[in-house]
C-alpha cells in the first residue's frame, strides 16, 4: 500500500485519537492504543498517521463484494432466508493465529482492495440486488468504521439493514457511536481463557466481553459464534464457564453458535474440529439454560434447527444455510402455540438458500 496521504481520495481524516506529550498521536479507537509517529500505521495498517492526525487509507476500498445467505454471517434470528451484500477491506486489529480470512485481513498490499464503491453506489446495488441487508465482515469493520457508518447511514435510506460481524475489539466511545448505525452483529467469541486471547489473538477477553455486555443494553440485534479448535478451546470445563457466563450476563436468548475449525494460516498442524465436539458444546450450552445454540461448518439439522420455547416443536430446520422447513408468523411467533421467537421477523421467510454471487460495482470516486 502507498504511503499516507490525505490527498488519496480514498484516505479521509479520523476523530478517534488524540495527542500525546511526547509527540504520538495515539489511535482510540481499539485497545491497541496503537501511538504513532509521522507516516506510521497501527497494527490494523489502514489507519495510520499522517499531517499529525490518524486517518484511514481504506475509505472506499474492498477486497470484493458477495451477495450471500444471512445465515452465513452466521446470523439465524436476523431476516431468515435473506440475501445480505457482504464485503470487507484489508487489515484488521487482532493477530489470530487460526484467521480463516488471513489472505484479507492480513494483507499489506494494495491489490487486495481491488474494488471500490461510494457507500451511495453500495446502498443502490444492494437495493437493485434485493437484498435485505449489508454486512460489514470478512475483516473486522472496526477498522474501517468510518467507510462503515456511512455505507449503513445510506442503506437504511432505502430500508437496507446494516450488519456488523466483528471480534468486538473496541474502546467505549467509538463502539457506542459505531453500533448506532448498526442493526445487527455476529461476535466472535474466540475462547473463554485470558490465556488463549493473548497467546492466540493477541487481544484481550475481557475487552470483548465488555462489547457483548454492552450490546445487551442497545437495540441491536446480536448472536455469538465461537469457532472451535481441538485442543485450544473445546474443554468442557472451558465450554461450561463460557456458557454459564454467557446465561448469567446476556441471557438464554441470545443466539450461540459453535462453528467447525479448519487448518489455516499459522496453524495448519491442528486437525479439523470433528462434528461429535460442536454437538457436545452444543449439550453443554443447552444444560446451561441456552435456548438458542447452533453448531456451523457442518452439516447438522438438529444442530441447525430452532426449536420454540414455548411448546417444543422445531420452528426453523436448517441444512448449513438452507432453509428446509419454516414453522414461524410474519412477525417471529411459533405458528403452533404463539410463543414469539427473539430476535428480527418482519415478513415471510427468504428463499435465497446457499447461493453464494459474487458481484462487480461499477467504481465511483470514494469521496
Amino acid at each position: 500500500m502507498s504511503d499516507l496521504n490525505l490527498d488519496d481520495p480514498y484516505t479521509v481524516p479520523t476523530k478517534h485519537w488524540h495527542a500525546l506529550d511526547d509527540g504520538r498521536v495515539q489511535c482510540d479507537v481499539c485497545p491497541r492504543n496503537c501511538r504513532l509517529r509521522e507516516g506510521q500505521r497501527g497494527l490494523c495498517f489502514v489507519r495510520g498517521r499522517t499531517a499529525d492526525q490518524i486517518v484511514l487509507a481504506s475509505y472506499g476500498r474492498s477486497s470484493g463484494f458477495c451477495v450471500d445467505p444471512i445465515e452465513k454471517k452466521p446470523l439465524n434470528h436476523f431476516l431468515p432466508g435473506s440475501s445480505v451484500l457482504s464485503f470487507g477491506t484489508a487489515g484488521c486489529n487482532l493477530a489470530c493465529r487460526f484467521c480463516q480470512n488471513w489472505d484479507i485481513s492480513k494483507s499489506r498490499e494494495i491489490d487486495t482492495l481491488s474494488a471500490d464503491a461510494s457507500p451511495e453506489a453500495l446502498a443502490a446495488e444492494a437495493g437493485r440486488l434485493g437484498c435485505r441487508s449489508v454486512a460489514f465482515t470478512y475483516n473486522d469493520p472496526v477498522i474501517f468504521m468510518e467507510y462503515a457508518m456511512d455505507v449503513a447511514d445510506a442503506c437504511r435510506e432505502r430500508g437496507i439493514r446494516a450488519v456488523a460481524v466483528s471480534a468486538g475489539y473496541m474502546n467505549a466511545a467509538p463502539r457506542e457511536e459505531f453500533y448506532r448505525h448498526i442493526d445487527a452483529a455476529n461476535i466472535d467469541l474466540k475462547a473463554f481463557s485470558d490465556t488463549f486471547y493473548e497467546k492466540v489473538t493477541f487481544a484481550k477477553l475481557p475487552l470483548v466481553l465488555e462489547t457483548l455486555e454492552y450490546l445487551k443494553t442497545t437495540d441491536v440485534w446480536f448472536e455469538v459464534t465461537t469457532l472451535l479448535i481441538p485442543g485450544l478451546n473445546d474443554s468442557d470445563a472451558e465450554l461450561a464457564a463460557e456458557c454459564a457466563w454467557f446465561a448469567e450476563h446476556l441471557g438464554p436468548d441470545v443466539p450461540l453458535h459453535f462453528s467447525a475449525f479448519h487448518p489455516d494460516f499459522k496453524m495448519r498442524d491442528i486437525p479439523r474440529t470433528p462434528p461429535q465436539t460442536l454437538a457436545r458444546a452444543r449439550r453443554i450450552a443447552l444444560e446451561q439454560g441456552l435456548k438458542y445454540v447452533y453448531v456451523g461448518n457442518v452439516h447438522d439439522v438438529d444442530g441447525q434447527t430452532t426449536t420454540c420455547a414455548g411448546c417444543g416443536d422445531p420452528v426453523v430446520k436448517r441444512d448449513w444455510y438452507v432453509i428446509k422447513e419454516y414453522g414461524l408468523t410474519d412477525t417471529g411467533a411459533c405458528k403452533r402455540c404463539g410463543t414469539t421467537v427473539p430476535g428480527r421477523f418482519d415478513g415471510p421467510v427468504g428463499t435465497w438458500g446457499a447461493r453464494r454471487l459474487p458481484v462487480r460495482i461499477p467504481p465511483v470516486p470514494a469521496r
